[in-house]
């Protein structure tokens, strides 16, 4: 009895070629960049709170080497994360499959990577997370939305 899944025709070959990254780990090492970055940690410190070298950490961080469960479960511990939080934006643009399976959800706008990097940004976004308060971080977020509103409406 053959018990193995069907292999999807769609997935390149070269994407998970050796050598060459996988996007599912590409995606999951930029969540974790952010996330520290966020955080205003650096890779030494969080791969220290982990148990891995900076070396590991800059790996991760670019796709090169996958994270097992139990690593990704040990970043969300360490960066106060839900494990879902590494995969979330992962494949929305594969839309044509998700109403087959029942999952469809409405289209959120694409994550720009870029954006978040800017340095002005992330100083905005470390300063927010720093905010204990619920509704002052709601207010605040209220506010930015409202400025961007008038400022798209000129």
């Amino acid at each position: 009895m053959n018990h193995s899944l069907p292999v999807s025709k769609t997935i390149d070959p070269a994407v998970t070629a050796p050598g060459h990254a996988h996007p599912v780990d590409v995606h999951v090492g930029r969540r974790l960049r952010l996330r520290r970055t966020i955080m205003g940690l650096s890779q030494d410190s969080i791969g220290k709170a982990i148990g891995v070298t900076f070396q590991q950490i800059q790996k991760y961080e670019r796709g090169i080497n996958r994270m097992g469960a139990s690593r990704i479960y040990d970043f969300a511990k360490a960066l106060n994360v839900p494990v879902s939080y590494f995969f979330e934006g992962y494949g929305d643009d594969l839309g044509e499959l998700s109403p087959a399976y029942g999952m469809a959800e409405s289209e959120a706008p694409a994550f720009e990577h870029e954006q978040i990097s800017n340095r002005e940004t992330m100083d905005v976004m470390r300063a927010y997370h720093k905010i204990k308060n619920p509704q002052v971080r709601k207010r605040i977020v209220d506010l930015i939305k409202s400025m961007a509103e008038e400022s798209a409406a000129k």
